[in-house]
């Protein structure tokens, strides 16, 4: 079992949706892909940064989880990034009402010295420089980097963003970034793109559609369970992103054929993550749970049929 490198934010978010508006809860990349990671029992670190203001049963709760939290740095006299949003009712689309970057503005990353030999680094949505300036910092090569981006980044940094995508193995993004990224609308042609800057792996999340996989030729589609309600997707895609990395983490197989079972299982998770607000579900989640609902992914995706 390898050890798994996350860097993202640590925050602070205030959501509201149709089913209703919270306070600050807790949120952040780094956080939904810890808990979500959590649940493969891996040798997992968060590097992260957060203010005074944040409290420290927060930090125990990642702690009690076993991620590591020594690469969280605590500006004592700074404030925790906030995002705040509200999610029209077809729960797809969100306007951002607020985002306050704090001390998440200032971050340089520092990986702790036992984690820079790390077998798998997932890089949250960051600036391009701060996730380029991660991978700098490991001692030897990863057996895998995974990256997640937005389209903030192609509206203002994409040259950097550009020259970080050259040295990751998967990329993860959403079907409207894929596009925006590659001027393609056809999202086959997209990922082939986005091969060619330089990922192996091309992961294009589609959201209540499910996932799609890439690997030169060969494609894999992952459908989202169908759910009675969805309280809030705010995490959802980091969510699945630690899922992926942490099951690719604990299995040390970096095939094809196990990047689909690390989809299904990133799926699976995020399909937890939009039960209830924040983080309010993964806290609760338990094993035995994750494990009934694979077994629907399974009894949802697998048929006969007899070829002629």
């Amino acid at each position: 079992m390898g050890k798994l490198v996350i860097v993202g934010s640590i925050a602070f978010d205030a959501i509201e949706t149709p089913f209703g508006k919270t306070d600050k809860i807790l949120g952040g990349a780094a956080t939904f892909i810890g808990l979500a990671a959590s649940h493969f029992k891996v040798d997992s670190a968060a590097v992260s940064i957060v203010g005074g203001d944040f409290p420290q049963e927060y930090l125990d709760l990642l702690s009690e989880r076993n991620i590591d939290l020594s690469g969280v740095e605590i500006i004592k006299d700074g404030k925790t990034f906030f995002w705040s949003g509200r999610y029209h009712n077809d729960m797809n689309s969100r306007d951002t009402l607020v985002t306050e970057l704090n001390t998440l503005g200032d971050f340089n990353p520092v990986i702790p010295e036992n984690y820079r030999d790390a077998s798998v680094v997932m890089l949250g949505n960051l600036h391009p420089i701060v996730q380029s300036s991660v991978i700098d910092q490991m001692t030897k090569k990863p057996d895998l980097i995974v990256l997640d981006t937005m389209n903030f980044w192609m509206d203002s940094a994409l040259e950097d963003l550009h020259n970080v995508i050259k040295r990751v193995d998967v990329i993860t993004i959403n079907d409207e970034e894929a596009r925006q990224l590659t001027g393609e609308y056809s999202l086959v042609v997209a990922a082939r793109k986005i091969h060619e800057m330089g990922p192996k792996y091309v992961v294009i999340k589609k959201g209540e559609h499910g996932a799609l996989l890439f690997h030169n030729d060969n494609a894999f589609y992952a459908p989202a369970l169908p759910l009675e309600e969805v309280f809030d997707p705010t995490g959802a895609g980091d969510t699945f992103a630690g899922g992926f990395s942490g099951y690719l983490a604990k299995t040390g197989d970096f095939s094809f054929e196990n990047l689909k079972k690390a989809v299904i299982y990133g799926s699976t998770l995020a399909s937890f993550c939009v039960e209830k607000f924040g983080t309010e579900r993964m806290i609760t989640l338990t094993d035995e749970e994750v494990q009934k609902r694979l077994a629907k992914f399974k009894q949802l995706t697998q048929f006969e049929i007899e070829l002629n």
